[in-house]
This record gives C-alpha cells, sequence and structure tokens, in this order.
C-alpha cells in the first residue's frame, strides 16, 4: 500500500524535458519559508543517470520505488511519437495499482494513458499534441481547452506553464488555499489562472497554397469586418455550398462558419493585444457585430472575457 500523497515521486527517464521536471522539484522540494507544518518528501525516481535537456540527472533510487509513494509525478516526454518506455509505463501502472495518485505534467499523460490508467476518463495534455493522444488512445476522452484535469487519483495537465497550476492545485487540495496562495506568492505565479489553454491555442489560415480554397482564405481575412455568409464564400470559390463544405471540412477540419467565427475571434485577439481600441470598435473590425456577440462568443470559445484576456496578453 502506498504510502500518503505527501510523499512525492518524480519519474525521470531519458527523452524527459527539463522544465516540466525542474518545475515539480521547485514546488514540491522545499517548502516556502512561511510554511512551519510538514511539507513533502520529494524522491527523484529512475533506472540510471539520464540526461534531461541540457542535464545529467541522477535518480536517488529505482523506478521500484514509485510504487511506495503516496504521489507519482511524471513529467513531460520530448518526443511523443515513440512509445513511453515500457519500464516506466509498467512502474507507473504498478504504483497506480498500489494506491498511488499519480500525476502527468504536459506530454508525461502519454505515460499514464499507455498504462491504461485513463481509459474511460477525462484527460488534457499540450493542445499542439492533443489530437495525437486521441487518435492513438481512442478510450482517453482528450479535453485539449482545459489547464488540468483532477479525476481523484489520477489528474492530467496541460503544457508547460500548466504543470504549475495542477502542481499548486495539488498543494491546494493537500495542503488548503493558504498554503498554496504562499507557494504561489513565493513562485511569482497567480495561485489560479482563469479560463483554459484555449486562449493560447494558435488557429493560422492553413499555409499549404495547392488547393481549392487557396484563393479564398487570404480574400475572406481582407473582409473580416464585413457580413459573410456561406453563400458569399461559395460564390467567391466559383462552387457550390455543398462542395464549399467538403472542401472545408477535408482542408481545416470544420465548416465554413466555424471556421470564420475561429479567424474572426483570432483577429479580436490579435485587436486585444496590439491596440486600445474600445470592445465595441473590436467587434467591429472583426466582424462580430456588437460588443454583446463578441463577448458571448469570446468567452465560449476563449474561455474568458475579452477584458480579461486583455489584462492577460497586452503589453
Amino acid at each position: 500500500m502506498a504510502s500518503g500523497p505527501r510523499s512525492v515521486a518524480l519519474a525521470a527517464t531519458e527523452g524527459m524535458l527539463h522544465f516540466e521536471l525542474a518545475l515539480a522539484t521547485e514546488v514540491f522540494g522545499s517548502a516556502p519559508d512561511a510554511v512551519k507544518g510538514p511539507w513533502y518528501d520529494l524522491t527523484v525516481c529512475g533506472t540510471h543517470a539520464v540526461r534531461v535537456g541540457r542535464f545529467l540527472l541522477e535518480p536517488d533510487c529505482g523506478l521500484d520505488r514509485l510504487a511506495h509513494a503516496g504521489t507519482v509525478i511524471v513529467p513531460a516526454l520530448a518526443d511523443v511519437d515513440q512509445n513511453p518506455p515500457a519500464d516506466l509505463v509498467e512502474a507507473v501502472r504498478a504504483a497506480h495499482e498500489a494506491g498511488a495518485r499519480v500525476v502527468s505534467l504536459c506530454t508525461g499523460v502519454f505515460v499514464l494513458a499507455a498504462a491504461g490508467l485513463l481509459d474511460g476518463l477525462r484527460a488534457t495534455t499540450h493542445w499542439a499534441h492533443a489530437e495525437q493522444l486521441a487518435a492513438r488512445y481512442p478510450r482517453v476522452q482528450v479535453d485539449p481547452d482545459v489547464l488540468y484535469v483532477d479525476n481523484g487519483s489520477v489528474l492530467t495537465s496541460a503544457g508547460k506553464a500548466a504543470a504549475m497550476d495542477l502542481c499548486l492545485h495539488l498543494v491546494r487540495r493537500d495542503h488548503g488555499s493558504a498554503i498554496a496562495n504562499i507557494a504561489a506568492r513565493r513562485l511569482v505565479v497567480p495561485p489560479h489562472r482563469a479560463g483554459g489553454q484555449a486562449q493560447y491555442v494558435s488557429t493560422p489560415v492553413p499555409a499549404q497554397d495547392d488547393h481549392p480554397l487557396a484563393d479564398l482564405f487570404p480574400w475572406v481575412m481582407r473582409r473580416l469586418d464585413q457580413p459573410l455568409t456561406v453563400e458569399d464564400l461559395a460564390r467567391q470559390a466559383n462552387m457550390s455550398s455543398r462542395h464549399l463544405t467538403r472542401h472545408f471540412h477535408a482542408i481545416s477540419g470544420t465548416t465554413p462558419l466555424q471556421w470564420l467565427l475561429t479567424q474572426r475571434i483570432r483577429r479580436a485577439q490579435e485587436l486585444l493585444e496590439s491596440t486600445g481600441d474600445s470592445i465595441e470598435t473590436i467587434a467591429a473590425a472583426a466582424g462580430m457585430g456588437t460588443a454583446t456577440t463578441l463577448r458571448r462568443h469570446f468567452h465560449r470559445t476563449v474561455g474568458v472575457p475579452p477584458d480579461t484576456y486583455r489584462q492577460t496578453f497586452r503589453a
């Protein structure tokens, strides 16, 4: 039986990224000065010295030690095209069976999925790898929009800085909000971020110039401030609406209207980041009509209101 959740084992293997591993070490490796009670007992586990980014890491003990920890953390893997190391997958599975709380940071989720710990559960990862995770492990309910998912004994985070969000969430679960706030202040980060990772996802126009809609896309981008219908787009592309819809789905994976809405939201994001224009002005420039319409679609798509987004991203 695994020990309490404050006994933390950090899995280390070849090909892991140093950012998430260092971040977890910073959060769980030393208590903030203001915390007087017990903190975490952190152990780094691996089969041998491993190269992590540009650093050589010497583990404290072997991977079999994961099964004796209360919390097991799996940092990000650099190469998600390859299957995760079999010994790591087996050690993580054994730890979960022994009662450990298992946590993945960013692409570490591929280890948990390979171990079968996410079958039938929601999970997340860096938005750039969400489709690959869903395709490889169809029994996992991949949510690409959130910063982290807490399933109780199995937790997953989105990419990079979202690993910090999940680590602080664990501190909040184990020690309470007051202690989590103290830890966040020491790290100079917010104890909780609004919205999900949808606000960080880049949604560019497809770059290929050899498809039937290659001329249509830039035509639309120059007219985002104008009312446009599917019929308008089909007429410009010189094809039927049904034919247009088929091409859109093949090229962008979505419908013409959804693609158009995404581009309008992206234009609004650019203006919120780069100008001091009012929400009403930005709504008109993005073709959303009114500030109310922009706020509704923006919040639903990005996860935060336009004003909050501007405060986060505008220099």
